[in-house]
């Protein structure tokens, strides 16, 4: 148990930091099982948009350090290797 003030504040901040975090890696989730949906539907055009919206939100998560850079490159290179392949 924190006992100093110091330590008292940076639990706080560690939970607010926790709490933001958790939200960001969840909405990453959500954007990527809705491109995975559409792959699964095999509707090509719809996996596209959505994989238009998906990368942008990975990066900024690997930005944000929600999420390590090599696996939001790959996330993103497997999920666009696999919309690809809905088209041939």
């Amino acid at each position: 148990m924190a006992n100093t003030p110091s330590a008292k504040k940076a639990t706080r901040k560690i939970e607010a930091r926790t709490a933001v975090n958790k939200a960001r890696r969840s909405r990453v989730r959500t954007f990527i099982r809705k491109v995975e949906e559409a792959i699964t539907a095999g509707d090509h055009k719809q996996a596209m948009e959505a994989l238009a919206v998906a990368a942008p939100e990975i990066a900024r998560a690997s930005s944000k350090g929600i999420v390590h850079a090599n696996l939001a490159a790959r996330k993103v290179s497997r999920l666009n290797h696999r919309v690809k392949a809905l088209s041939a």
